[in-house]
């Protein structure tokens, strides 16, 4: 069993340092946005995903926004988006990133955005134009990357399957939420069927979202169907308890493109010019979080830690506590820290932190968990500098 838990850690980081893995956040900025309460003083250290989320911020006029990743692809993405805001009309910038595609690309790309990039981002879009060319099988952005290839995948295997594609298309049509339930109930038996639990339940799987084998473990045991259980619960939670019409998520992975009425903020024209004057205040760095607070101190307002606490709890404790040291070495009373987890309950956070950190109860919590329209975190955690 320990030679086989090695091999898939070997495989998630072989998929982790070779591609991009998110081509669009997958955590939910209209939640983020009352929990963290930004101001014009706002200084904020985030992981960069695929900067959907860190311009969705920019609305909120934070002073600086210092986006970090590990992966060059991931800031790389945010770069090209934040190179279309300031350099293209609206309506090149959302067939881009609306549509995922845009004829000329190669063009705008050579002549426009590409001297607007830093070189780690050149060096990737020179090889990457071809994401947005609408060819060769794959129709738009959103199906390359790893998580993209999945979904290429699905939307592959839902056009094997007819019956299925048309459920699903009046599921995402749905105009009330009663027929959105109606829909889902006779849907769900079909949709989560062996072959998907077979899938889904694949290490390979998991790894092309990015969930590595510890964070597998948090939820999978949970349920007698493994990931599929795990599945059912978010999709029972989405789909039986929000509104779908205004879902851009979900509502993006079954489409492969974003609509104008049902988009992020980013690609929304009302906030178009706002984002096109502040997108110089995001900041990009190749780096892990601790590297980039060792190298650039300050008393920053805002932490926003994703998931990734659950991939350093299961391998790398030291590199936890120096995490959560540098962090509160860097903070000031009233920072606050946001991160999510694959478990409800985490037990991980060091000793130390707890002393200095007001962390909310799940249950002061939940009324936001509950309206998140992502629903595949099993919890949300927010702390507060004492």
């Amino acid at each position: 069993m320990k030679y086989v838990n090695h091999l898939q850690d070997w495989l998630f980081r072989l998929v982790h340092q070779n591609n991009l893995i998110y081509n669009t956040c997958w955590e939910d900025p209209r939640c983020d946005r009352q929990l963290l309460e930004f101001n014009q003083d706002s200084e904020v250290v985030m992981i960069t995903s695929a900067g959907c989320n860190a311009l969705d911020y920019l609305l909120d006029d934070p002073k600086v926004i210092h986006t970090i990743d590990m992966n060059p692809r991931q800031n790389a993405l945010l770069d090209l988006k934040k190179a279309s805001l300031a350099q293209l009309s609206f309506e090149d910038h959302f067939a881009l990133f609306g549509s995922g595609k845009h004829s000329e690309f190669s063009s705008i790309y050579a002549q426009v955005l590409r001297e607007e990039l830093p070189g780690y981002a050149q060096e990737v879009w020179d090889r990457s134009a071809n994401y947005f060319s609408g060819k060769a099988g794959r129709k738009t952005m959103y199906y390359y990357g790893t998580s993209g290839v999945l979904a290429w995948l699905l939307r592959g295997y839902l056009k094997a399957r007819p019956k299925i594609n048309r459920e699903l298309k009046s599921l995402f049509g749905a105009e009330t939420l009663e027929e959105q339930i109606r829909i889902y109930d006779e849907l769900e038996p079909r949709l989560l069927n062996q072959l998907v639990h077979w899938a889904v339940n694949r290490h390979f799987t998991m790894c092309l979202i990015g969930v590595p084998q510890s964070q597998q473990a948090l939820f999978k045991d949970e349920y007698e169907r493994g990931i599929t259980g795990f599945l059912q619960d978010c999709l029972r939670r989405v789909f039986r308890t929000l509104p779908i019409k205004d879902n851009y998520f979900w509502q993006l992975y079954f489409q492969g493109f974003y609509k104008p009425d049902c988009a992020p903020s980013y690609l929304q024209e009302a906030h178009f010019e706002v984002l096109k004057n502040r997108e110089k205040r995001i900041e990009t760095y190749n780096n892990t979080v601790s590297g980039f607070l060792q190298e650039n101190p300050g008393a920053y307002s805002h932490f926003i830690l994703l998931d990734h606490q659950d991939w350093l709890a299961a391998y790398d404790l030291p590199g936890l506590v120096e995490e959560w040291e540098l962090i509160l070495a860097n903070s000031k009373p009233g920072t606050r820290i946001l991160m999510r987890s694959a478990a409800e309950k985490i037990d991980f956070i060091p000793d130390f932190v707890h002393d200095q950190v007001d962390f909310k109860s799940n249950v002061e919590l939940a009324e936001i968990h509950a309206v998140d329209r992502v629903g595949t975190y099993a919890s949300v955690q927010l702390g507060i500098v004492k």
